[in-house]
């Protein structure tokens, strides 16, 4: 059986589009036109990937994806036709793992979920334990520990930071940071890394409010001390 994947969207016809192109790609899919719906379903059980609409009635995309956050690090796409540029912002900073505008192009909707499975396969693939100067990250269950803390990081944030502390004391530029979290062939904006790295910085604090391990360099990008 394929990977599950839970949509989310008010539009039936976008829900009807999806679920056809997603089965004939060998998903499994399961369509929720509202939050409430899907957090019922979610409570009992877990998708591997879900695409979330923003403007919804009842909960809104962000109102869901927040509740996910308190619970699960699963990665969340936004499939959304709103434009402005602070809501894709706000996506990121609130945890999803990508952003597509509708309309969209099937082959490239696809070929993100594709990056996004291949990214979290990679993972598991590799080592699975670093740990460092009080870090441990767990490869396969997706873990970070900081001094013996738990940090709940998405899947994008945890190999964000795995690629930061895999070379402590190297700077690793925005493109670096892409490339190891999103893939190659996935465009993103520079400034989605910047928001990337404010959750971040603020999850390592909840745990450990003096947290500065995090370095930003002007004009170069970021390192772990």
């Amino acid at each position: 059986m394929g990977k599950k994947i839970f949509l989310v969207d008010d539009d039936r016809s976008i829900l009807t589009t999806l679920t056809l192109l997603l089965e004939q790609e060998g998903y499994e899919v399961e369509s929720f036109t509202e939050g409430f719906s899907f957090f019922s379903r979610f409570e009992k059980q877990k998708p591997d990937l879900i695409l979330l609409d923003i403007k919804m009635p009842g909960m809104t995309g962000i109102e869901v994806l927040k509740k996910i956050r308190q619970s699960s690090a699963i990665p969340v796409v936004f499939v959304t036709s709103k434009e402005e540029e602070s809501d894709e912002i706000q996506g990121f900073s609130l945890g999803a793992d990508d952003y597509i505008k509708k309309p969209f192009s099937p082959t490239l909707l696809l070929a993100r979920i594709q990056a996004l499975f291949r990214r979290y396969e990679g993972q598991e693939e590799r080592a699975s334990l670093f740990e460092k100067k009080g870090l441990v990250l767990n490869k396969e269950t997706q873990k970070c520990f900081w001094k013996n803390k738990e940090v709940d990081l998405t899947l994008t944030e945890f190999q964000i930071v795995l690629c930061l502390a895999e070379r402590m004391g190297v700077v690793k530029t925005r493109e670096n940071l892409i490339h190891a979290s999103y893939g190659q062939e996935t465009y993103v904006d520079d400034r989605t890394i910047d928001s990337h790295m404010k959750r971040i910085r603020h999850k390592f604090k909840c745990v450990d409010e003096d947290f500065n391990q995090i370095e930003s360099l002007y004009g170069l990008g970021y390192r772990w001390k």
